[in-house]
């Protein structure tokens, strides 16, 4: 009778159902160091039945409270806990101070816990734990805007922990079987199975050492200025991955609820400036583009008056420096300079476009969630409002990395492209890895022009005298950039006692690895963009430089260059490295200005290429071989040149097999009578990648009616 129903009472007897927990991704740098995990945790949990029989209230509300640090009254409310019938519950977590403790202090739980049974030769104390797992961030700050944090809940709340969190925290599995009364498995029993789906892994375009650099230097200037905020973004400028981003105030991820709201905000993406003469880097670039800028031409400084506008409009310095080159104007960072080239020369509508084409009107795209857009929106009928924007003040604001992505454009020979910080994700069940390419938005200006506007940026900082940026100046690299000051708006009126100042810049000049952007908001003393936030710059690129293997420029100086004056530089000679330690080395070729590359994971150099005393041609690289043996570790060669990927070869002896013209595409390795042969294959080099297309410039007027 009623057998359906009877079955389904029998049937809920016998099943039982097990979750297995999926494992949340990790995240890491581009070097593979972990910046969040997954780790045991413990959290501590009483019993005040246990406790109670074993009259042990008061020595276990003083342990835990020295041990974690929990108010005594709050403890004994969790010791004497008892139910409505007034009967000792059997378990109370200690929240919040023992929740999810880490091992450390796990194991001083545990020695007081063994403490107290030894003293009272007891077994159960009533104090134990529970074993879950937790969000770990082991460099603490580091990148924290960046990665965001999980609560102690493993709720996803801010950064890439919450915009990939679905990604990231993966599928729980779950068994089902049927058991008998004791719930030991029934073995003909009905199973159903769910296997678990682990998080994916990511590895992020953030170098841990560069970023580090980024915020030790920001920390000093953090302390001298005190200013309301600050924010520091570095890329390669080539495909825009960043190598660090970081603002104060910060939190710590493990501690978040610690800090204050303010420090959780992201200003590299969410923050709009008023950006002042750090814009005016886009004036300068379009009128190279469009063949107006001649260098030697000369203009009145200090003020200049345009139609319909009453007033003046005016240098930093109003009486200006008399009668100067346009050279001369961007390098003291002249106002009028650039109004005479952008709303004079230009003209508002195609001062306009170019904006819109480094754009200023949007957001980049960059993969981070609650990124801001750029607003520029000058009134076409009102000249005072198109005349500012050519300096960067007025109707225009602008995101840290809308500027970055912008100057990058000028380092890379004229392409705009989309900023990242993800570099590739593995899904740990299938192992696949999807790597993210660089991607070219458009080609704003010609190669050709931002080769040139880079020389004038970079006698910006190489002008010892006149430059506004020569606190960013640094010995034997070549630097670009631009200082900026802008009177900040409050209401309708600028506020003189209120500023943001930057700087941004890239090095070196010739081939640029890193452009970084460094924005001082409100410093507690009157100071500009080139006292203030360039020496930041200047710290954090002086170390970066070397640390990614960039060498000194000892030839020839930067003002020389700039100006193309220098003749060839001599052959060198080959200095002798053999026998000395791979640190050695590379501190002697770095420091002398030698591009080197270290091919094994031996400690001393055993042999190198070019041979001790070769004469050395400006722009070759020398090898260095620290490993011995017969299976030798081939490097990567891809995007290199066949030139020197046959030195490395040649200089590891092994057979070689080359297919094709160009440069590296893909290498084989492979074991061919007991030697092992390499073989290349050759394609014209494009360094974004076979399907990202590269656009063409714009058309100038000497090519467009060309076929």
């Amino acid at each position: 009778m009623e057998h359906g129903e009877w079955h389904d009472k029998a049937t809920a007897k016998w099943e039982r159902e097990s979750t297995i927990k999926a494992v949340r991704g990790t995240i890491s740098d581009r070097n593979g160091n972990v910046l969040a995990s997954d780790v045991p945790a413990y959290t501590v949990v009483v019993n005040p039945e246990v406790i109670h029989e074993q009259e042990l209230g008061e020595e276990v509300i003083t342990g835990l409270h020295e041990l974690l640090g929990k108010p005594e009254d709050e403890l004994r409310k969790l010791v004497e806990a008892k139910d409505k019938d007034g009967k000792y519950l059997k378990n109370r977590e200690v929240r919040n101070e023992g929740w999810k403790i880490n091992q450390e202090l796990h194991d001083k739980v545990e020695v007081f816990i063994k403490s107290l049974e030894e003293k009272h030769s007891i077994r159960e104390t009533g104090v134990g734990f529970v074993r879950e797992q937790k969000r770990y961030y082991p460099k603490n700050t580091l990148a924290a805007h960046i990665l965001g944090y999980t609560d102690r809940d493993g709720n996803a709340e801010i950064g890439l922990e919450s915009s990939l969190d679905e990604r990231l925290k993966g599928v729980n599995g779950s068994i089902k079987y049927q058991s008998d009364r004791k719930g030991t498995k029934l073995p003909d029993g009905v199973e159903e199975y769910q296997p678990v789906v682990n998080g994916d892994n990511y590895k992020l375009t953030i170098d841990s050492t560069i970023q580090y650099y980024i915020e030790e230097a920001m920390r000093k200037a953090f302390t001298q200025y005190k200013p309301k905020s600050m924010t520091v973004i570095a890329a390669d400028p080539n495909t825009m991955e960043i190598l660090g981003m970081a603002n104060l105030p910060t939190f710590n991820p493990n501690e978040y609820w610690d800090d204050e709201q303010a420090g959780f905000y992201n200003h590299a993406i969410k923050s709009r400036y008023e950006p002042g003469s750090t814009f005016k880097i886009v004036t300068l670039a379009a009128a190279v583009q469009e063949k107006l800028f001649n260098p030697e031409t000369t203009f009145m400084s200090g003020q200049i008056r345009i139609k319909g506008y009453s007033k003046p409009l005016h240098d930093i310095n109003r009486v200006g420096w008399g009668t100067i080159s346009f050279l001369e104007g961007v390098k003291r960072s002249s106002n009028v300079a650039f109004v005479k080239l952008g709303y004079e020369m230009l003209g508002q509508d195609k001062l306009l476009k170019y904006i819109n084409d480094f754009g200023f009107n949007g957001t980049t795209g960059i993969d981070l969630a609650g990124e801001t857009n750029g607003v520029v929106n000058p009134d076409p009928k009102i000249a005072s409002e198109n005349a500012t924007l050519a300096y960067g003040h007025g109707k225009v604001l602008v995101t840290p990395i809308q500027q970055l992505a912008a100057v990058a454009a000028i380092a890379n020979g004229g392409k705009l492209m989309t900023p990242h910080v993800i570099k590739e994700v593995t899904d740990p069940n299938s192992g696949k890895t999807t790597v993210t390419k660089p991607e070219v938005v458009r080609q704003v200006i010609s190669e050709a022009s931002a080769k040139e506007t880079g020389e004038y940026l970079e006698q910006v900082v190489a002008d010892q005298k006149d430059g506004t940026g020569r606190h960013a100046y640094i010995e034997g690299y070549r630097v670009a950039g631009k200082t900026g000051t802008a009177i900040k708006v409050e209401g309708k009126e600028y506020v003189k006692s209120k500023v943001l100042v930057s700087f941004i810049g890239y090095a070196p000049v010739d081939n640029p690895k890193i452009a970084v952007i460094v924005i001082i908001d409100e410093p507690n003393v009157e100071v500009g963009g080139g006292k203030a936030a360039a020496p930041v710059f200047k710290e954090i690129v002086s170390q970066a430089l070397p640390y990614m293997g960039v060498p000194k420029t000892t030839a020839k100086t930067t003002t020389e260059v700039a100006k193309g004056s220098e003749t060839a530089p001599p052959l060198r000679t080959t200095p002798d490295m053999t026998g000395k330690t791979v640190k050695e080395a590379r501190a002697l070729l770095l420091d002398q200005g030698y591009d080197f590359e270290a091919v094994g994971s031996g400690a001393t150099v055993v042999s190198q290429y070019p041979e001790a005393g070769s004469k050395l041609a400006s722009g070759r690289r020398i090898y260095l071989l620290s490993q011995q043996g017969d299976k030798p570790n081939i490097p990567d060669m891809k995007g290199q040149s066949l030139r020197d990927a046959l030195e490395v070869l040649n200089l590891l002896k092994v057979g070689i097999v080359v297919d094709g013209e160009g440069y590296v595409a893909e290498q084989n390795v492979a074991t061919k009578d007991g030697k092992t042969q390499v073989t290349l294959k050759l394609k014209p080099y494009n360094p974004y990648g076979e399907n990202i297309p590269v656009a063409s410039p714009e058309p100038t007027p000497e090519t467009e009616n060309k076929p």
